[in-house]
């Protein structure tokens, strides 16, 4: 099994909220000993000259083979974050995106690899289970009540 570390620079990254019925698509994240410690919207770091949307789009194409259409402006919001020991800084970029139609209809999870080949599991998952007591974390920290508030109309 790979063991993630944080990048010791400061990553921009794109990141997509998908939702199905008022459920959000997120990403398993394990520690170390392969348990889930969390889940975390797909997406990745822009690459130099690429603009978020680009690299968003870019990356659910790499990731889960479609065409997404980005519905909305992105909020912005920077992450710092500790995993293993290691601190990891990221400047995101997150936005609404639409799948096609018909895309992972009728899945209640979808299976995909990394570019360093690590094997990937996303659900959708109700906001009220997420960052609650036995419940898993979503991440990036603090992202739960930017979109319980963008939601309530008051961000």
């Amino acid at each position: 099994m790979t063991k993630w570390r944080p990048h010791p620079h400061i990553r921009v990254v794109a990141t997509g909220l998908h939702w199905r019925d008022g459920r959000l698509l997120a990403a398993e994240v394990r520690d170390d000993a392969g348990r889930i410690k969390g889940v975390r919207p797909l997406g990745g770091e822009i690459e130099f000259g690429e603009s978020w949307r680009a690299a968003l789009v870019r990356e659910f194409c790499e990731e889960l083979g479609i065409d997404i259409a980005i519905t909305g402006e992105p909020l912005v919001m920077e992450n710092i974050f500790a995993h293993e020991g290691e601190t990891g800084h990221e400047v995101m970029f997150i936005a609404e995106v639409a799948f096609p139609d018909g895309a992972f209809s009728g899945q209640d999870r979808i299976d995909f690899r990394e570019d360093n080949g690590e094997q990937i599991v996303a659900r959708w998952f109700d906001l009220a289970d997420l960052d609650v007591e036995g419940g898993p974390s979503l991440y990036p920290t603090g992202l739960k009540d930017l979109l319980l508030e963008a939601r309530d109309g008051t961000a």
